[in-house]
């Protein structure tokens, strides 16, 4: 059997050729070296295969799959092994389908519930983001298939999303937008990283050398195919220089062309070239050996059925009225039950095998009467709601309102909608109420209506997962992986988003999603990592201890108090009360879905990677665990702490150089340069306060001397009768820096 090609097998027109597409999905081939062509297509949710002639955003046709829950639902189960089954699911589909990349998943941040794509991306939290998104990746390449993590980086918004300039400081940058990809890139190795349309502080992501070669892959050691999003090279040249590998779609001979007398300039140099064709070679010979058994379909379909099941999130269950008995008298009530909104549109948007609707799946398991009503003409909708035990209102938000290529105007029901409800609530105050939506909206109802659950978008098998919910065939166990807020003007982002004039002000800095409700108090109507369950779960014992490595061991035992079997997700925060920078109150860094019969106990071990401990320094630029006794959170959700315990955790040592421009302050806690500076203080300055000083009764006279720069320390010297040398600042300086205490 003969080796595959490499590099130096190619012509260098024919290297410069794999670095663009053929066609709008296909790389290109080098027939004379038997090199194939292979497919790219979208995901994240289903395998989206377009058949000949269709268009890229989801109008027309493709061949039909099994369209799994969006990850805005799946990320609420918070369970990476489920995460992981659907994943392989997907990556087989593409085998059968001879498909090599599945562009997928998206790992975004949930800046704002405004973005019209929030539906693809699992959190509003990193940790969350890069341990499910790592999960989904392993899943679809242990098929064979590539994954592509998407959109790298800081693509959390529609607006303007090909020309924006995402302008972000060093710490949110690294700590919130850029942390999830770094954790999927070293745990599980993406075949392909997917760059982003925008701009991240005012250089395209498409152009950027820092973001593609500096930290993908001289910081990340990242070794794979980074490919652009689909139309967002500007300059091939500029672009293959800056670490892109793969621009698409193609053909674009004319950037081929560029790319030639890019090099025949010298702007561009042939080992950049080569390594890209290195690359994607090596991703082709990959795609070769793919396993395409057989699919089947209707296994598929039930494990979209289970996922659906696992992410609806039982946001308020007021005086147990769900589970439903199967004979109660059930009125059903919205289009949305008998046409469901299941998927989000543009690229992503599938043609699933099958669907099922919510009134036939609750039909299938009730055994009193159903009866249905579209809500359409209100005092219809509230006589059958008074006829019946118990009112199931299915309420959402229409296809138009959430898509690729633009963002939502608000975060509120259609007003019909809300009208609905409250016609049927005054009918019949045991109402239901099922959402349809792929991000968060306000419920103005969050406290009268006695249960409600969040349906998100649940996939082809949705209708079938809520009726299971609602009869207690499945016990509901997901939590929220985002903030529902009260109010769109509570929200971190509001004051800006969209920006202006091309680009937008990441203001609130690290507070993005609980961050930002916490630090501030404010009332939410549930908070991130909530979710109710037909059981109830208490958590005993728990303790936290450095080990060897310098990760953090959290134990809890947790037991199912209630009658049920269920799930709870075991969510572990961590703060420091005591810190030199800003942070908020608590952050998510751990988590694990628990399987619990009635009345069983488990121990739970989570682990807080010391990495996920660290903030980014922009005094040294890089990451610094900073010492301190932290708090350690086991919580049921980001205001429902459970338990809390302390662990005292090691620093990383970080010796910023001192110059003239160093405070006092950080002069006198530097080890050697500190007591030699009080030294000469003590010696060569005289009381500065009360009578005779400088300076009025009462002034805290070393919080202020704190913040002089010590090369002006000699002017205040002089005020008080002293002379200080500036050579003597130099050499007390120099001796600092010199030393390795």
């Amino acid at each position: 059997m003969t080796s595959f090609p490499d590099p130096t097998d190619l012509t260098l027109e024919e290297k410069v050729s794999l670095t663009s597409g053929a066609s709008f999905w296909y790389t290109e081939a080098v027939e004379r070296l038997g090199v194939p062509a292979i497919m790219l297509t979208d995901g994240p949710h289903g395998v989206r295969k377009q058949r000949a002639g269709a268009d890229h955003l989801g109008i027309g046709d493709s061949e039909p799959a099994t369209c799994f829950p969006p990850a805005v639902a799946l990320g609420c189960s918070w369970d990476r092994d489920l995460v992981e089954r659907i994943g392989a699911a997907l990556g087989a589909e593409a085998a059968d389908r001879d498909v090599a990349v599945l562009l997928g998943p998206g790992v975004n941040i949930k800046r704002t519930p405004l973005c019209g794509r929030t539906f693809e991306y699992f959190s509003e939290d990193p940790v969350v983001s890069g341990v499910l998104g790592a999960a989904m990746v392993s899943g679809i390449q242990s098929r064979g298939v590539g994954a592509s993590v998407k959109h790298f980086a800081a693509n959390n918004q529609e607006t303007d999303r090909m020309r924006v300039s995402a302008d972000i400081d060093p710490r949110p940058l690294r700590e919130m937008y850029l942390r999830a990809f770094a954790h999927i890139v070293r745990e599980a190795q993406p075949w392909t990283v997917m760059c982003s349309y925008n701009r991240i502080n005012g250089v395209y992501a498409a152009q950027d050398p820092w973001l593609l070669t500096t930290v993908l892959r001289e910081e990340w050691g990242y070794d794979g195919v980074v490919v652009s999003d689909w139309g967002a090279v500007d300059d091939r040249a500029a672009s293959l220089a800056a670490g892109l590998d793969l621009a698409m779609p193609g053909p674009t001979h004319a950037g081929d062309a560029a790319v030639l007398a890019a090099l025949e300039a010298g702007t561009v140099d042939e080992r950049r070239v080569d390594e890209a064709a290195g690359r994607l070679l090596r991703m082709i010979d990959r795609a070769q050996h793919a396993a395409a058994d057989p699919v089947d379909a209707d296994a598929h379909h039930a494990l979209a059925r289970e996922a659906a099941g696992r992410s609806i999130v039982l946001l308020r269950n007021d005086g147990g009225l769900l589970p439903l008995r199967r004979e109660t008298a059930i009125a059903v009530i919205g289009t949305f039950a008998v046409e469901p909104r299941y998927q989000g549109g543009g690229s992503s948007k599938i043609n699933p095998t099958r669907l099922d609707t919510a009134l036939d799946e609750i039909r299938s398991l009730a055994t009193g009467p159903v009866t249905f009503d579209p809500g359409d003409r209100v005092d219809d909708a509230a006589a059958v709601a008074s006829a019946a035990d118990v009112a199931v209102v299915f309420l959402g938000l229409p296809d138009a309102a959430e898509s690729e290529g633009y963002d939502r105007d608000d975060i509120d029901l259609p007003a019909d909608q809300l009208a609905l409800l409250d016609a049927v609530v005054t009918a019949n105050p045991r109402t239901v109420v099922v959402l349809s939506n792929g991000g968060v909206v306000s419920l103005p109802f969050a406290d009268t209506v006695p249960a409600v659950l969040e349906g998100w978008l649940l996939g082809q098998a949705g209708g079938g997962a809520v009726a299971d919910v609602l009869f207690g065939v499945v016990n509901p166990s997901a939590k929220l992986t985002e903030t529902i807020p009260r109010r769109l003007q509570d929200t971190p982002a509001h004051l800006g988003f969209p920006g202006e004039h091309g680009h937008v002000r990441y203001g609130e800095g690290l507070f993005v999603g609980y961050r930002w409700y916490d630090a501030r108090d404010l009332d939410v109507a549930f908070p991130f990592g909530h979710g109710l369950s037909y059981t109830t779960f208490d958590y005993r014992d728990a303790s936290a201890a450095v080990d060897d490595a310098g990760d953090v061991t959290v134990r809890v035992s947790v037991t199912n108090t209630g009658t049920a079997a269920g799930r709870e997700v075991v969510q572990v925060y961590t703060g420091l009360p005591i810190s030199a920078v800003a942070r908020p109150p608590r952050e998510c860094k751990a988590f694990a879905s628990v399987p619990l019969d009635p009345g069983e106990t488990r121990e739970v071990v989570l682990t807080v990677r010391r990495e996920d401990l660290a903030y980014w320094d922009i005094r040294v630029d890089r990451w610094v665990v900073e010492a301190g006794v932290y708090t350690v959170d086991v919580a049921a959700s980001s205001r429902d702490i459970r338990t809390s315990v302390t662990v005292d955790v090691d620093g990383d040592d970080v010796r910023v150089p001192l110059t003239r421009m160093s405070s006092i302050g950080e002069v006198m806690a530097h080890p050697v340069a500190g007591p030699a500076l009080a030294q000469a203080m003590a010696a060569a300055m005289p009381d500065l306060s009360g009578a005779g000083g400088i300076m009025p009764e009462g002034v805290d006279i070393a919080r202020m001397l704190g913040a002089i720069p010590i090369g002006r320390a000699g002017m205040f010297a002089a005020a008080g009768g002293a002379d200080v040398d500036p050579a003597l600042i130099d050499a007390l300086l120099d001796d600092a820096d010199a030393s390795k205490d």
